[in-house]
């Protein structure tokens, strides 16, 4: 086999391995209150993670989009939840009835940073 054909083989390889790695990062799976849901004033926001994520090193911020909008809710540390993908913030008040945006930023345990968005509604 020439140097020229074995280079190749590495390459076609690692193209196929690639779409992988892309997929190990932390997503979003699913949430509590869920995304675009509308429910009672939860206690507290749970977000679980396709990845195992460093809680300490993660960011959870609740905002008010109706009535008075644009308000941050103050929130509790964020914690980890029942396992390593799984973060908790627990709610210093109970919401009132609105649209919130939950906005998040965490930093997965295999190193990579990813962020997103969602909303839900209070009865």
């Amino acid at each position: 086999m020439t140097a020229a054909l074995r280079l190749a083989r590495r390459l076609a390889l690692t193209a196929l391995l690639l779409p992988g790695l892309a997929l190990a990062h932390g997503h979003l799976k699913s949430a509590e209150p869920a995304p675009d849901s509308t429910s009672a004033a939860p206690k507290q926001l749970s977000l679980s993670f396709s990845e195992g994520i460093e809680a300490s090193m993660s960011q959870v911020q609740l905002q008010r989009l109706d009535g008075q909008a644009g308000t941050a809710i103050t929130t509790g540390k964020v914690i980890s939840g029942r396992d390593e993908r799984t973060l908790d913030v627990p709610l210093e008040a109970p919401l009132e009835p609105g649209r919130y945006q939950v906005k998040w930023r965490v930093l997965a345990k295999d190193g990579h940073k990813t962020q997103g968005d969602y909303r839900f509604t209070v009865q």
